[in-house]
């Protein structure tokens, strides 16, 4: 099939049971794109070894009739979740040579459901990063960069997962959002992007940035693949303690349902100076949308929306300033000789290991909690982090759903926000509110800007509503009709 790339993950799961391909086949394809597309600098290490094997597998549980829900699918792995055998850093200097002997819970999910692994995928240092340029492999490059243009950032933290799906060198991909890292990247690539709710999918064997905020999701070309991919990953986790025993609502019911009467918050906290117009009317335009399918505006308030990023700028760095404490060259990472002290073998080591943003941000949350600090930062974080939950509460008493743009601008350029770290924070403006509170939320490619870059929008719900969220995406993806077309995409995409 010359167009096996086109193929969405449910199309060829269709394709896989009626022998229409191998799962050999579909896998050997997305090599090639791989090869195709290595410019984007999508994947940091590559397994296609493991893949044809995995693949052969598959074959033979199709042939038995023992096939799972992905079975044969090829999967790209954010380089943040700890794959047996095979090298896992995390995308940080400190990490590199490290080979996890254990599978992370959600990818030995995966592999469970019958997927197949191509390769780990690129991210910002630590996932600390809003355009995957902390990267100590380089930054990805998004597939609707110009060929002739500059090379636009792909988003962060899960820059690589999105390029590989929008490009076509993965079919679906793993990644983790803890302030944005899964919506913010999908909308710049033109791809669907969910966050479930926090304790949906186990973090257990995910390296961990700040703990009270990552999450894993799923990362795939449109609705029907990620509700597919999530109830793949999704379950409980005894080795996880935050990990949540809620059974999965029916997706694939929500899908069908429609939006007809259901209540839409359209929060007026989300207009923001400086914002680009272009997303202004899409939020505008996706309004009409569910309105016309039958759903209800209802014009709601988050008034603690406009602190949800200090917030989650004092928080985020302080959980990571303790999570990151482990890596000294003795206990994790590689160690660096230097001095004859203890106290400088630890400085040596982090200071060759640790990247330029992922220092920052452990300065930053050391800082907010040292003696004297804490009650004024951290603490009062905290309590503001719940005011920030207690207003999504309120809103989904009135609400079954709210929309919102799901960032504040198209993709730019790779560099000219790198200087300035308070202007690339801001990129997680309309994503951040959704990790404090724990809240489920999904980005769906749903128009372009006048330079033809994607933009997307923001379902949000409430906790363990996932239901809600694709019953709302679905209607939106339907309405948009939004084309996957790439600049750098794998010839087969196109």
């Amino acid at each position: 099939m010359s167009d096996i790339l086109k193929l969405t993950a449910v199309e060829a799961r269709k394709a896989l049971d009626s022998k229409a391909i191998s799962a050999t086949e579909l896998t050997n394809a997305y090599i090639g794109a791989m090869d195709e597309t290595r410019g984007l600098n999508a994947y940091v290490a590559e397994t296609q070894s493991k893949a044809l094997e995995m693949a052969a597998a598959s074959d033979k549980r199709l042939a038995e009739g023992k096939a799972g829900p992905l079975e044969g699918i090829p999967v790209g792995v954010k380089d943040l979740f700890c794959t047996k055998g095979v090298e896992t850093t995390a995308c940080s200097n400190i990490l590199k040579g490290f080979t996890p002997t254990y599978e992370s819970f959600v990818t030995n999910q995966l592999w469970d459901a019958g997927g197949v692994m191509l390769g780990k995928i690129n991210c910002d240092e630590f996932a600390m990063g809003s355009a995957n340029e902390t990267s100590a492999f380089g930054p990805a490059i998004n597939p609707w960069s110009s060929e002739d243009g500059p090379d636009l950032a792909a988003g962060g933290s899960s820059g690589g997962s999105a390029a590989s799906v929008s490009s076509g060198s993965s079919l679906i991909a793993t990644g983790t959002d803890t302030g944005g890292s899964i919506r913010q990247p999908a909308a710049l690539c033109g791809i669907v992007g969910m966050k479930p709710t926090y304790g949906r999918c186990s973090r257990w064997g995910i390296v961990a940035f700040a703990s009270s905020l990552d999450q894993a999701g799923p990362f795939t070309r449109d609705v029907a693949d990620s509700a597919l991919m999530l109830e793949a990953m999704a379950g409980h986790d005894k080795m996880d303690s935050t990990s949540a025993d809620v059974a999965m609502p029916d997706l694939q019911a929500a899908m069908q349902a429609g939006v007809k009467g259901l209540k839409i918050g359209i929060p007026s906290e989300y207009v923001m100076d400086g914002m680009d117009p272009a997303i202004l009317k899409l939020w505008e335009q996706g309004q009409s949308w569910l309105k016309d399918a039958g759903a209800e505006l209802v014009e709601i308030s988050l008034p603690h929306t406009k602190y949800a990023l200090p917030c989650y700028y004092i928080i985020a760095p302080a959980e990571a300033s303790s999570n990151l404490a482990r890596y000294d060259g003795v206990r994790y990472g590689s160690r660096v000789d230097e001095g004859g002290s203890l106290d400088e073998m630890y400085a040596a080591t982090r200071s060759a290991g640790f990247g330029d943003e992922v220092k920052r941000r452990i300065m930053i949350g050391t800082y907010a909690l040292s003696a004297g600090y804490y009650d004024a930062y951290y603490l009062k974080a905290q309590q503001v982090r719940q005011l920030i939950k207690t207003d999504f509460d309120n809103a989904f008493t009135q609400v079954d759903a709210i929309l919102t743009p799901a960032t504040p601008s198209a993709a730019f350029e790779l560099g000219v926000k790198q200087d300035d770290p308070v202007t690339m924070y801001l990129n997680d403006v309309f994503t951040v509110p959704a990790n404090l509170a724990g809240i489920p939320g999904i980005s769906v490619p749903a128009g372009l800007s006048e330079a033809g870059l994607p933009l997307g929008l923001q379902v949000l719900a409430g906790s363990f509503r996932e239901d809600r969220i694709y019953q709302v995406a679905k209607t939106l993806e339907e309405a948009a009709a939004f084309q996957l077309n790439p600049v750098r995409a794998a010839g087969g995409l196109r």
